[in-house]
C-alpha cells in the first residue's frame, strides 16, 4: 500500500484521568512517553499530525505538526474527525489516516509494516489490529470516505470507537502475541512501573 496516501495521526487528546497527569509528558527511561511512538513512525509518513488539547513537548521533526481537537470532549472519534477535517481544509491529497495512541512504548515499525502488508484496501474502509483476543481500536486505518458518516454520527452522539466501528463495519488484521506486548499501553502509574520493569529485564 502507498504510504504517501496516508496521514499518520497520534491521538493525544485524552485527559489521562487514571494516570493523574498528562501521561504523554511522563519520562520513561529518560524519554517522553509520546516520543516512543513518534520515533517508530516518523520516517514512515510524509506527515504526522498530533491531536492534543494542551501544549506538550515532543521530538522535533519537520514533518510533525500539532493541532487541537476541532471540538473538545468527543473522545478518539473526535480526534479522527479532526484529522480528516485538517486534510480537507488544507487541500491535502491523503486518502487514509493511520491512527496511533500516544502511550504504547513497545510498538515498533515492524508491527506497522506487518499491519499494512495484511490490509486489503479493496475489502473495506476501516481496519483495526487484533492481538490474541484484544482488538486495538486506536491502532486503525481509516478511509477519508468515512468522514461524512463519522461527522453525522458524532453530531448524533457517537463517542465510543468500538460501537461506531462495529456499526459501520470494520476489518481486522490479526497479530500473533509476542513479548513485550507491542500494544501494552500505559494508563496508570502501575502501568508505567511495569513498563520500566519490562525494559530493565529485556
Amino acid at each position: 500500500m502507498d504510504l504517501n496516501n496516508i496521514l499518520g495521526v497520534v491521538l493525544a487528546g485524552g485527559k489521562s484521568q487514571r494516570f493523574g497527569q498528562n501521561k504523554t509528558q511522563v519520562k520513561l527511561k529518560n524519554q517522553l512517553l509520546i516520543d516512543y511512538i513518534l520515533k517508530e513512525i516518523v520516517d514512515e509518513f510524509k506527515e504526522i499530525l498530533i491531536i492534543a488539547n494542551e501544549p506538550i513537548k515532543f521530538m522535533k521533526s519537520k514533518n510533525i505538526s500539532i493541532i487541537k481537537d476541532y471540538k473538545s470532549g468527543l473522545g478518539p472519534l473526535g480526534g479522527v474527525l479532526t484529522a480528516m477535517k485538517w486534510i480537507k481544509e488544507n487541500d491535502k491529497n491523503y486518502k487514509w489516516i493511520s491512527t496511533f495512541p500516544s502511550d504504547t512504548p513497545f510498538f515498533t515499525k515492524k508491527e506497522l509494516k506487518y499491519f499494512y502488508e495484511n490490509v486489503r484496501v479493496n475489502d473495506g474502509k476501516l481496519f483495526f489490529i487484533k492481538n490474541e483476543e484484544t482488538r486495538h481500536n486506536i491502532f486503525g486505518l481509516w478511509s477519508l470516505d468515512l468522514m461524512e458518516q463519522l461527522e453525522t454520527d458524532i453530531l448524533k452522539g457517537a463517542r465510543k470507537v468500538e460501537f461506531w466501528a462495529n456499526t459501520i463495519g470494520v476489518n481486522i488484521v490479526n497479530f500473533k502475541y509476542k513479548k513485550p506486548d507491542p500494544f501494552f499501553n500505559i494508563n496508570t502509574k502501575e502501568d508505567l512501573k511495569k513498563a520500566m520493569e519490562i525494559m530493565e529485564n529485556d
